[in-house]
């Protein structure tokens, strides 16, 4: 093993990103099991040994063999990021037992009969039908026109006339919520 791993790992250091892959493939394995006997979560057992190969990429430079392999230095650095991961965990698993539970708001007993949407369904349904058409779904006139099957005219005024009622309507609900 020592040998393979000598070699591959020279061409590491060169910046070869497929030996890097070779030596995943070998080590794998052994790294998973170790990550395994320290966390209790196989996901966070996978990350620990994913962040010790990234770490093994990123410090290649530095990297310190122990009889040409770095299989040693990706044990010790397993166990690291394996105890990083139960901290990060137990820190997390404790914010959440402080948060308070979230109270469901109670689901509405009828329709809401305040407010804009309300108002609009006051309208003639003439008048919705212009509303919704040009000002909530954003059609131009004359689209709206051609889509209710009325002169351009007979929309502008329907859309005036609309607008002024709810305008009425908006004033008197501002006046009741001050």
């Amino acid at each position: 093993m020592g040998d393979d791993d000598a070699a591959l790992w020279a061409r590491v250091t060169t910046g070869d990103d497929s030996a890097l892959a070779t030596l995943f493939d070998l080590h794998e394995a052994r790294l998973f099991r170790h990550a395994c006997r320290m966390l209790t979560s196989r996901e966070d057992a996978k990350d620990a040994v994913t962040i010790a190969f990234f770490e093994l990429w990123r410090k290649r430079e530095s990297v310190r063999l122990v009889d040409g392999s770095p299989v040693p230095w990706l044990v010790n650095t397993v166990a690291h990021s394996a105890r990083n991961l139960e901290r990060s965990g137990r820190r997390y698993r404790a914010l959440l037992a402080r948060t308070p539970a979230a109270v469901p708001a109670p689901a509405p007993s009828g329709p809401d009969e305040t407010g804009v949407m309300a108002a609009l369904r006051r309208l003639p349904a003439r008048e919705q039908s212009v509303i919704v058409l040009t000002v909530i779904e954003g059609y131009p006139e004359r689209a709206a026109a051609e889509t209710l099957g009325i002169p351009v005219g007979t929309v502008k005024s329907r859309l005036a006339r609309a607008k002024a009622k709810l305008r009425d309507e908006m004033a008197a609900l501002e006046v009741a919520w001050t």
